[in-house]
């Protein structure tokens, strides 16, 4: 599968992007009039991310607590992947804003980061992962980036789709892992990667003179946002299915085990167990913690300002670390005096104090929900669904594709290109949709 083919310099916006950015943040792959004068071109690209199929898809994928797990006095109605992707861009946005990068670039890139996410969580891209391993393996968020510039319809070339033709700045502040399989700039080993093979033309476009392996200011912006969107959440999700006692986490065999799990999988794995014990000591020492949460309306009410007070906490860390390091920057446009930190300007700085923080509520959230015995049976479970319905369409396509990737899989040059439709195929579902074509494919509930 060829990517289309870059565009000269004419693809520019006839306007003046908007202050701490260059002519070439706005640029587009695919040349486009301006269709509302006085619109920024980071406007359009929130607008078509939030407008979005693939957003709305993230609906049916679940976050951690599976929906219409009960609490202990009602429906939790926990987050999914579309809510969390939400929560993220509101996150994103403020604490962007307040370090001067564009609002509505950050939110595009909070609300996509999630997008490439297939039916499952990561435990189906670990599936999808296995089944495309000679085809150049599965990874979501390189699987972002494809759906932003190739699979989700809304502007064609002669060469045929450019997805959603976001500008290069909003893409580049989408990329988490800017590099292909392989090539992680720290640690060879690493499963993480933002690109596949043959999606590397567009790649290459958006990160066109950026340094090897270092992500934008923007997108180091979303990272935090989308650690302390769901670090927070998770927790305040796992407490409304009752699946948290904060109580036990004042017990040190409790305070042990949520340590194991942190350290090697949220902190490097030579963290000293104390340093994460002062972080949780630090977050309990607080009068707004949900000590003795009971699912009562005033409980709720203490858990939803705990929620906000550590959201608060873990961003005003982060944007005063930052301005301490990097103060009043200039701007892309080389303008003294800007106070907009964007681009390659500066590093978003998080002190280890609110990083360690913020680990501790996400191994709180892996310890006592993901870990559930019946997550395990569930996640074995999903496995098998991913694994056959990969199986099944291989054996059976084109038929059991969409319209849209029965057409692909039609034009694909080679047995490797129609493998990774297939792969597009599944990673577009949703948790039911999965299991209904699955159902319907292999006759198996």
């Amino acid at each position: 599968m060829e990517g289309p083919a870059p565009v000269v310099p004419s693809a520019l916006e006839n306007h003046v992007p908007p202050l701490g950015y260059d002519p070439a943040s706005v640029e587009r792959w695919a040349h486009e009039p301006d269709k509302r004068p006085g619109r920024t071109a980071f406007q359009r690209d929130r607008a078509r991310v939030l407008h979005s199929a693939a957003l709305r898809r993230l609906a049916g994928k679940t976050q951690v607590v599976t929906p219409g797990t009960r609490s202990l006095a009602w429906d939790a109605s926990p987050r999914t992947r579309l809510t969390h992707s939400l929560e993220c861009a509101q996150v994103g946005r403020e604490l962007g804003a307040a370090l001067g990068c564009d609002p509505d670039l950050v939110e595009a890139a909070c609300l996509s980061h999630d997008l490439g996410h297939p039916p499952f969580g990561h435990n189906g891209e670990r599936a999808l992962d296995e089944f495309a391993q000679d085809c150049g393996g599965f990874e979501g968020n390189a699987q972002s980036l494809r759906l932003l510039t190739r699979i989700e319809p809304k502007r064609f070339t002669e060469e045929g789709s450019v997805g959603l033709n976001l500008t290069r700045a909003v893409l580049d502040a989408a990329t988490k892992y800017p590099w292909p399989r392989g090539a992680h700039p720290s640690d060879p080993d690493s499963h993480k990667f933002g690109v596949y093979e043959d999606d590397r033309p567009v790649f290459d476009w958006l990160r066109k003179d950026a340094p090897d392996g270092r992500t934008c200011f923007e997108a180091q912006v979303m990272d935090w946002a989308d650690d302390v969107a769901y670090s927070v959440h998770d927790v305040e999700d796992g407490l409304h299915a009752g699946h948290i006692d904060p109580d036990c986490l004042h017990a040190e065999p409790e305070r042990q085990a949520v340590f194991v799990v942190a350290i090697g999988r949220y902190v490097p794995a030579d963290t000293d167990p104390a340093e994460l014990a002062e972080a949780l000591d630090r977050l309990q020492d607080q009068e707004w913690w949900p000590h003795g949460y009971d699912g009562t309306a005033v409980a709720q009410a203490r858990l939803k300002d705990a929620t906000s007070q550590l959201i608060g906490r873990f961003c005003l860390a982060a944007e005063t670390a930052t301005r301490a390091a990097f103060g009043d920057r200039p701007g892309a446009d080389g303008a003294s005096g800007t106070g907009r930190l964007t681009r390659y300007g500066a590093e978003l700085v998080v002190p280890r104090r609110a990083r360690m923080e913020c680990a501790v509520l996400k191994a709180v959230a892996d310890r006592y929900v993901m870990q559930r015995a019946e997550q395990a049976r569930l996640r074995a479970d999903q496995r098998i669904v991913v694994a056959e319905l990969a199986e099944a369409l291989t054996a059976r396509a084109p038929d059991g594709l969409d319209p849209q990737f029965r057409a692909l899989f039609d034009q694909a040059a080679d047995d490797r290109a129609r493998k990774r439709v297939i792969v597009d195929q599944i990673a577009s579902l949703t948790d039911a949709s999965a299991r209904s074509l699955h159902a319907r494919l292999t006759g198996r509930p």
